[in-house]
């Protein structure tokens, strides 16, 4: 027994040393494995702490108290350890932490994630000083050139968390490389960044041009479809283009032309990977994949070498959801992928796919002995939006639109049907009753559509009705309401539409209207998604909550 009393009190003094680095700490109450304490000489970060297998940040509402000098922080189980095979002495080796950049608790500037100065003053510039939780994580571990997969809910900046950091390295805002870094000829094309839908792409375009300011628009080029083909190809001819941003079926097609020469190519983006996983991509995604960049490990006995990392593709995969297929096209495209969350960086391999993604009747992806948690998909929605859902019959669904945008006095609605033929039907009931109402889906024109949008931002449209084809990629901060007409077809849907609203901590409210018999469905996303979806109804112009 003093044996076993000695051994713990040698263990509980070696675990103490891995706080030597932190100076003047009082603690002030333990609280389900999370410590908080007292510090005196500022922010903290993990790199302090001599900890790098996991990158732990605070959340927005945390920030004020990080103000105060008051920091909160996980302690971190204990490292996992196995038992060498093969060892008659009966020894255990602990498994090396993954070498990750340390991202800070709280970055309360660009200038604290590594970015180059001339880059934080076009930020500053655009009117973005302070980073996202996610871009706090993802920055500083990108510009290590780990592959990742980033994923945060839609509205969160992960469009800036994956392009800052190629703009540190790529174009006229770059940093100045080291010695060892420099390759001898110019890369034309230098990030290719493939979205699958035009809307998504263009969106990505406007961000990039923002940055980089009307004297270098040109280093980016958009190649999507339904756009003039021809004239893509002599502009990548004449522009020569840094950054190349498109959709997966222009960018294969002008590839096998030969008029796309990505094979020096640095990095390759897949935003919202979950949807270029689809069949109809399947092709496409093939030869991009095989022919943007060259592959991490293509010379292995050479892989320490800053020059051939500097020369491997560095692949880097977006969605606001991680179902199983991602994990799996995630460990066959990259080269040991960490995932980024608003709050933490972790080895891919260490965690399981989200819940939701499950089909009932169909085995789980999870071991069920494994003590890895599946994430829950409410990381994918926005953390300041309101739920409810409302009954009605569905002949009077368009008329309850009408009275849930008054009763919410909503300025910017995004209402979602199944199906496009229901559109054209639904704006004319709303233009009737006096609302300025428009519609928009696939089967538009690339101008049509574009004018729509322009008129939804200035506020000629209020109401305006689509299908699936707006879930994703449209950034429309001004979005106050989203309205469910037609049901979501699982959580993932569900998370896609909603983050159309409450952008970058705004406030936002959701509503799903449906009828008597479609309300199991909604109980069934308020358990998949762990929210509470509040039953209503408009009455007297006023949004009365119910009971139950």
């Amino acid at each position: 027994m003093p044996a076993l009393v000695l051994t713990r009190a040698l263990l509980l003094i070696g675990d103490s040393l891995a706080f030597r680095k932190v100076t003047h700490f009082t603690r002030i109450a333990p609280s389900q494995g999370n410590v908080r304490f007292l510090s005196s000489s500022g922010s903290l970060t993990l790199a302090s702490l001599g900890l790098k297998s996991e990158v732990k940040t605070v959340s927005a509402n945390e920030k004020n108290k990080l103000q105060q000098g008051i920091s909160t922080i996980e302690v971190p189980k204990s490292r996992e350890k196995k038992r060498v095979s093969g060892n008659k002495q009966g020894l255990v080796k602990e498994k090396n932490p993954v070498d990750i950049m340390t991202a800070p608790f709280a970055a309360k500037s660009f200038s604290e994630l590594g970015l180059p100065p001339l880059l934080v003053e076009r930020l500053e510039t655009e009117g973005f000083t302070i980073p996202t939780d996610v871009q706090a994580a993802a920055v500083p571990t990108v510009l290590k050139n780990h592959d990742v997969v980033i994923q945060s809910y839609t509205g969160s900046g992960k469009t800036l968390a994956y392009l800052l950091p190629i703009l540190s390295r790529v174009g006229p805002l770059k940093e100045e490389l080291p010695d060892g870094y420099e390759t001898g000829n110019k890369i034309d094309i230098e990030a290719v960044i493939v979205a699958p839908s035009r809307e998504l792409g263009m969106q990505i375009v406007r961000e990039v041009e923002k940055l980089l300011g009307p004297a270098n628009k040109k280093l980016v080029q958009q190649l999507v479809g339904g756009a003039n083909r021809s004239r893509q190809e002599d502009a990548l001819k004449k522009n020569k283009p840094a950054i190349v941003v498109g959709t997966p079926g222009r960018i294969a097609e002008i590839s096998a032309a030969g008029k796309l020469p990505t094979h020096g190519c640095r990095y390759l983006v897949l935003d919202e990977i979950d949807q270029l996983l689809a069949f109809t991509f399947r092709e496409d995604m093939k030869r991009i994949l095989d022919h943007v960049g060259r592959r991490p490990g293509a010379r292995g006995g050479e892989s320490n070498s800053p020059l051939v990392k500097r020369a491997a593709r560095q692949t880097i995969m977006v969605s606001a959801t991680v179902p199983f297929s991602v994990i799996r096209a995630a460990r066959s495209w990259g080269c040991d992928p960490l995932l980024i969350q608003a709050n933490k960086v972790v080895p891919l391999e260490s965690v399981a796919p989200s819940g939701s993604v499950n089909i009932p009747g169909t085995p789980s992806t999870t071991d069920s002995s494994s003590s890895v948690q599946p994430m829950p998909d409410v990381q994918s929605l926005p953390p300041n939006l309101q739920h409810y859902y409302t009954i009605t019959r569905i002949q009077h669904k368009v008329d309850m639109l009408r009275r849930c945008v008054h009763a919410l006095d909503a300025k910017c609605v995004i209402a979602f049907m199944n199906h496009t033929k229901q559109l054209k039907d639904a704006v004319f009931k709303l233009e009737a009753r006096g609302m300025n109402a428009a519609e928009l889906h696939g089967d538009l024109s690339k101008l049509v559509r574009s004018t729509i949008l322009k008129k939804f931002r200035n506020g000629e449209i209020r109401v305006l009705l689509t299908n699936e084809l707006s879930a994703r990629g449209l950034d429309l901060p001004e979005c106050d309401l989203v309205v469910n007409l037609g049901l979501p077809t699982d959580s993932v849907h569900y998370a896609h539409r909603a983050g159309r609203t409450g952008r970058l901590g705004r406030k936002g409210t959701v509503v799903t209207i449906c009828e008597e018999s479609e309300v199991f469905v909604v109980k069934k996303l308020q358990k998949q998604l762990s929210l509470s979806i509040e039953a209503c109804e408009f009455s007297e112009g006023n949004l009365v909550i119910i009971e139950d």
